[in-house]
């Protein structure tokens, strides 16, 4: 206990000894321990404060002496890094066009604050996607009524589907709209794929409406297993020396080919020769 008390000197500030103490130390023939006051909190910031600066080593020159040049620190402030902002879907959508709800009200055009609050410039997020909802829709509906034929769900899903994205973008960290953005894009692929298989017309004009581009789904799908990854290699490693041995075989053959040829035009000059002597 005596010399966890001497080691600790921030224990000792705080403590009092008592007389017991001294007898004790001097039984065991240990040195006295000096009377120590309490730590009042004048003195405890002061101590504190000549504890930081002797250990602070721009107040000390080269022989670990306290100096009075004390040199400035000049904190600046980290600047903002301005994320790019990528272009929305909805910049298209005019300021001054009003809401779904009050497009067919007569009153509004009367009185043009009215029509100010009720446009798309105090609007929120979703009116401004319902509007460019039905916009896609409009090209591709089959009549004014419709909103349950396959081409009207491509045109919904695909506006849900490039508002995820922009969302993405500024937010990467967002797991849950991820996956309800892949889960809309595996719903509108199959309705693409209905589509393709049953009207193709159809299906051609509206992926140039709505700016989609289609890519066609593997032959089939295989399960990525360490089995079928060694024997894939050792396909491919055979197929490669097959190749090389077919080369070779292919060169030796057109070599043979060229020599015979070239033998056969021999012949056939020493035989014209012969028989221009003789003539």
């Amino acid at each position: 206990m005596l010399r966890a008390l001497r080691c600790s000197s921030f224990v000792l500030s705080k403590c009092v000894l008592q007389p017991g103490l001294l007898t004790l130390s001097a039984k065991r023939g240990l040195p006295p321990l000096p009377l120590l006051r309490p730590l009042t909190p004048e003195s405890s910031s002061c101590f504190t404060r000549r504890r930081c600066r002797d250990s602070d080593p721009r107040t000390q020159d080269g022989h670990g002496k306290e100096s009075l040049a004390v040199q400035a620190v000049r904190h600046y402030a980290r600047p903002s890094r301005r994320k790019n902002v990528p272009p929305s879907q909805l910049d298209d959508l005019p300021p001054m066009m009003l809401k779904k709800d009050y497009a067919e009200v007569p009153l509004i055009n009367t009185d043009d604050l009215v029509k100010r609050l009720l446009s798309l410039e105090f609007a929120c997020h979703r009116d401004k996607l319902r509007l460019k909802e039905d916009q896609l829709v409009a090209k591709v509906r089959r009549d004014e009524h419709d909103r349950s034929s396959t081409e009207v769900k491509v045109a919904l899903l695909t506006a849900q589907i490039r508002n995820y994205h922009e969302h993405l973008q500024t937010h990467p960290k967002d797991k849950a709209n991820k996956r309800r953005m892949l889960m809309a894009i595996d719903r509108r692929k199959k309705y693409l794929k209905y589509l393709r298989f049953t009207r193709y017309s159809t299906f051609e004009s509206v992926c140039q409406k709505l700016d989609i581009t289609y890519t066609l789904p593997p032959a089939y799908y295989r399960r990525l297993t360490r089995r079928w990854r060694a024997k894939k290699a050792l396909c491919m490693k055979v197929f490669e020396v097959i190749q090389r041995r077919k080369a070779r075989e292919w060169g030796r053959l057109k070599q043979a080919t060229l020599s015979a040829t070239g033998e056969a035009e021999k012949t056939e000059l020493t035989h014209e020769k012969a028989q221009g002597t003789t003539a």
